[in-house]
């Protein structure tokens, strides 16, 4: 004999009610509600811990813009194009391939963020940093170390370094990419785009 199937009503006290509206209801409410908890823990449970064990204010970000990205380009095509910019600066192309992603990487990837330990990067890794007047942090690759322990970094994809990339201190840097998801952070690459679109308009 089929078991009865649970209702709203047949709960007595209010938070088996609430639990059966939660875990249970097939409504647009309940659909909407889990949504609203579920980035709520996220953001002030989930993610804060995370931060907290990796040492980090930013333990997982989502790339939002094509500086990184090689355009699907094998390597040594990708460096019969960019490599003259590295060589100059005493980079070379067998170097450049032991790099941290030296095929870069594109928008709506993710990465899983460590802390730097002591302020410490060395050339070829991915920083995540942050500058002035942009919301969302920087994510390129450290291609020189000043002698006042000041990094400098530039977009793969970018043909030359930008001006702010020149010296970033060790306090602007949230930590290094350790752990590439792909393609997994495309929700916020869209929501980033549709709000810039309806800004500027």
């Amino acid at each position: 004999m089929a078991k009865p199937k649970c209702t709203y009503d047949a709960h007595q006290s209010k938070p088996a009610k609430v639990w059966h509206f939660l875990a249970h209801e097939d409504s647009w409410q309940s659909f909407i509600v889990d949504a609203i908890i579920v980035i709520l823990i996220g953001k002030y449970l989930l993610f804060p811990g995370l931060g907290l064990v990796l040492g980090t204010q930013f333990p997982v970000v989502a790339v939002v813009s094509g500086s990184m990205d090689h355009q699907g380009m094998q390597f040594g095509n990708w460096w019969g194009d960019h490599g003259a910019w590295y060589e100059k600066r005493n980079i070379t192309k067998e170097q450049f391939q032991t790099f941290y992603k030296p095929n870069g990487f594109v928008k709506g990837d993710v990465f899983i963020v460590f802390g730097l330990d002591g302020g410490r990067a060395k050339i070829g890794d991915v920083l995540i940093y942050n500058i002035a007047g942009k919301k969302d942090p920087i994510i390129n690759r450290v291609i020189k170390i000043n002698s006042d322990g000041t990094f400098q970094t530039k977009g793969d994809a970018n043909y030359d370094q930008l001006a702010f990339e020149a010296s970033i201190r060790s306090e602007q840097v949230a930590g290094k990419a350790a752990l590439w998801i792909p393609k997994i952070g495309w929700v916020k690459v869209l929501a980033v785009e549709l709000v810039s679109r309806i800004l500027n308009r």
